[in-house]
């Protein structure tokens, strides 16, 4: 069964995909690791940190391209999900520094010594233990994903009012946790960690390995996203995203599909940001801010909407621009970003990957049809995207003329 389930998750777009990203895994590592820094192949430890937050940025429009591309469901807080996410990694990694602290305190992290925290709140119990904090990455964003799905799907909420309530619980979480008897460092969050499961957490070995778990993990999550796609359940998400009322009328339980959709997002983003936080080595409540959650929007409509790979090729790409333009033109970054999702929605509405991907079916199409023109046996074949195609039915050939007669007799 598994292997049917991640044979529906290949074709030649996810074979490239995961081959160049599979390059990437082990040369990216080794370069830093064992090629010395006088050679120009050498990956210095900053960039591999810098696109390790790449990989983490392309899994959380991922997940936004699940919910979004398929299912029709724009969420304006995803953010949501993967600072709660980041926030139990980095409840782990503070609970890892006991008296290497400033205060040198062996149970209360610094920030709540300094606050004069008599104990440690409930809710941070287990987070010395490894395996617990990973389950609570992603059950935390999980089980708030699904109330919040359970009362707002089954409340047929859609549209533009469900983007505007998921935007309002990120920015209820950002307020809740600037506060500093949240109990979770209030503006400063949760910094200065020290090691991840006994390594330095600064070491080149323990950075090559983040950056080759977010790799890791990227892959993982697009090939179950992919597999759900391209599977009998991902035709009913489309069907969600295209006529919900219609798919409801023929007696599918629509909610349902969506909730399931949502609670896997939001638990790959929980991922995602559990993987940041030891990267950028900080997390606070500037994660839950909605702006985030539109610039992701941002990434995978300039990827491509609806196609998985289009989004992690544009959060890749903006992310990349942003370092750049931040770098070099640090006062126009904010009007580049906003004029780039101009352009997009105006000129390439179905971002880069949709685009180029249309031309080239558009292209064999022509090729196609001219090669029969020019005396080839086989028809032309209908458009991926026609009712034919989806049928599976292939436009019959044109009756040939009878000897003797000067027009062709009707085809039986």
């Amino acid at each position: 069964m598994m292997s049917s389930f991640l044979f529906r998750a290949m074709d030649a777009r996810a074979g490239i995909f995961i081959a160049i990203l599979g390059a990437a895994i082990v040369l990216v590592p080794a370069g830093n690791l064992f090629v010395p820094e006088s050679s120009p192949f050498h990956v210095p430890t900053y960039a591999v940190t810098l696109m390790g937050k790449y990989l983490t940025y392309a899994l959380l429009a991922l997940a936004v391209d699940l919910v979004w591309g398929y299912c029709g469901i724009l969420s304006l807080g995803h953010a949501a999900f993967f600072a709660l996410g980041g926030y139990a990694m980095g409840m782990y990694l503070m609970r890892q520094i006991g008296t290497r602290g400033v205060y040198g305190d062996p149970i209360l992290p610094d920030f709540m010594v300094f606050l004069n925290w008599q104990e440690l709140p409930w809710y941070w119990y287990g987070f010395d233990m490894f395996w617990f904090a990973a389950l609570m990455v992603v059950l935390v964003p999980g089980i708030l994903a699904f109330v919040f799905g359970w009362f707002a799907f089954r409340s047929r909420v859609t549209g533009v009012y469900l983007s505007i309530i998921t935007q309002a619980l990120t920015y209820a979480l950002l307020l809740a946790f600037f506060r500093n008897d949240m109990g979770f460092g209030g503006n400063n969050g949760l910094t200065d960690f020290k090691d991840l499961l006994g390594f330095d957490i600064q070491a080149d070995t323990t950075r090559a390995g983040l950056f080759a778990a977010s790799g890791i993990a990227l892959v993982v999550c697009f090939l179950i996203c992919r597999a759900i796609t391209r599977s009998k359940l991902g035709k009913v998400l489309v069907a969600v995203r295209d006529a919900e009322s219609r798919t409801r009328f023929l007696g599918y339980r629509v909610e349902h599909y969506k909730l399931f959709v949502w609670t896997l997002s939001a638990m790959m983003a929980g991922i995602a940001g559990a993987l940041y936080v030891p990267q950028v080595g900080i997390i606070n409540p500037g994660e839950f801010a909605p702006a985030n959650s539109i610039e992701v929007v941002i990434w995978v409509a300039v990827g491509g909407r609806g196609t998985l790979v289009g989004a992690v090729l544009g959060a890749v790409l903006v992310n990349f621009a942003k370092t750049w333009f931040t770098a070099a033109l640090p006062e126009i970054w904010l009007f580049a970003l906003g004029g780039l999702f101009v352009v997009v929605t105006l000129f390439l509405p179905k971002g880069i990957v949709g685009t180029v991907s249309q031309g080239w079916t558009a292209l064999r199409q022509r090729k196609i049809s001219a090669d029969y023109e020019a005396g080839s046996d086989d028809p032309p074949s209908a458009p991926p995207h026609s009712p034919a195609a989806r049928a599976n039915i292939t436009p019959p050939k044109p009756p040939a003329p009878v000897p003797g007669n000067a027009e062709p007799q009707p085809a039986e």
